[in-house]
């Protein structure tokens, strides 16, 4: 048994144990919590270089078989992994073209699923981004309203201003703005599926008055300052490093003077922008997010400096992005059979180890989120924000 294992396999001492195709099985240590069953001959040969990315490939393409709590899962493969590539460093950051057909096909990809594989798993509002925990008992619900709110008193919303929402998804924030701060929303999404469920729950609500939302890339905005505020929420982790000066000059044009630009959204560990997790990130390029890329909080606080608005408030909310993966990842796993009648296999094999391991990559800190609040300045390099933060916690 021990020949048909690579010698580096041989003395681990990791909770798992591996099935192989022939029946044969060996535990790498005492009390395994996960196994593995290898469906593949060929695959035995490469865990003696394995990589996150080639686990999960060869889950998600069914050579593999993974049994235990998932979020298990992802901790015991990313030991295995550490054990092998502990001296493998990152790999450069990537700078790939985005243009607007490349965009769009992408967004497609990840959000066009299905409206209701993702209500399985969200909240009520269907607010898939880093959700805002105020009490550590906070239910998802309440936390992605307090993101809402919280996001909103950052922009010192008022009534009748006119919110710019760039990626609004689902509609949800736009409605809470609209609804609970008196606003006009102008939002826009590249996903059709998204924007039709968007513009029916506006209409449930009576809000068509308020909220237009449209199918339109950034790039398309108009640049004449007519938005009082901004809010991009989860979405220029799409916009790619080779276009992150182009955006926040757009964002700069759509705001007038003395308004509020709020960027919230995934950033990198790493300055350049590299991956990190040992073939993690390759893993969600081409399962995922397909051109997707991470910025460093220095690198896209620059290109919003450059481009002329003044950076007035960052804050880190990385825990709260695993607390609210974690809690997506156990909803999903709470309904698998559902699941699997809304999506393909294969698809729901990626879903299941991108949450899972998108919640260990937060607490692990090889990721982090940060909400980055600016100003247009005013002609006389003034502005109107309060004097200190008190205002948002009232």
């Amino acid at each position: 048994m021990l020949a048909q294992l690579p010698p580096a396999l041989q003395n681990l001492q990791l909770p798992l144990r591996l099935k192989l195709w022939d029946g044969h099985q060996f535990d790498l240590g005492p009390q395994p919590s996960i196994t593995i069953t290898v469906k593949d001959p060929q695959l035995v040969a490469q865990f003696s270089h394995p990589t996150l990315d080639l686990l999960g490939s060869a889950f998600v393409e069914g050579k593999l078989e993974l049994e235990g709590p998932i979020s298990e899962v992802v901790r015991v493969c990313d030991e295995l992994s550490q054990a092998l590539l502990e001296d493998e460093g990152d790999h450069p950051a990537q700078r790939l073209s985005h243009d607007k057909e490349t965009d769009a096909a992408s967004i497609s990809y990840h959000y066009d699923l299905s409206n209701s594989f993702y209500q399985l798993w969200l909240d009520r509002d269907m607010v898939y981004s880093c959700a805002y925990f105020e009490r550590g008992d906070a239910s998802l619900e309440e936390a992605q309203q307090a993101k809402f709110r919280h996001l909103c008193r950052k922009l010192r919303l008022q009534p009748g201003e006119y919110l710019l929402d760039v990626g609004c998804g689902w509609g949800g924030l736009a409605r809470f703005a609209a609804r609970e701060f008196g606003v006009k929303v102008f939002g826009i999404t590249l996903s059709k599926e998204q924007l039709a469920l968007a513009r029916e729950r506006v209409a449930a609500e009576g809000l068509q008055d308020k909220v237009d939302l449209q199918l339109l890339d950034y790039r398309d905005l108009p640049q004449d300052g007519r938005f009082d505020k901004v809010v991009s929420v989860g979405m220029f982790e799409h916009v790619g490093h080779a276009n992150l000066q182009q955006y926040a000059n757009i964002l700069f044009g759509a705001v007038r003077e003395g308004g509020l630009v709020m960027n919230h959204g995934i950033t990198a560990r790493h300055v350049d922008g590299r991956p990190v997790g040992r073939g993690a990130g390759d893993f969600i390029d081409r399962y995922v997010f397909p051109n997707g890329e991470l910025p460093h909080l220095s690198m896209i606080s620059a290109f919003v400096s450059e481009a002329g608005l003044e950076v007035v408030d960052v804050e880190s909310l990385r825990l709260h992005y695993a607390r609210t993966l974690n809690i997506w990842s156990q909803r999903l796993e709470s309904h698998l059979e559902a699941a699997g009648k809304l999506v393909p296999d294969k698809a729901l094999r990626i879903w299941r180890l991108y949450l899972a391991g998108c919640a260990y990559a937060f607490e692990k800190g090889w990721i982090n989120l940060h909400q980055i609040l600016a100003v247009k300045p005013l002609s006389n390099g003034g502005h109107n924000l309060p004097w200190t933060r008190g205002d948002l916690y009232r």
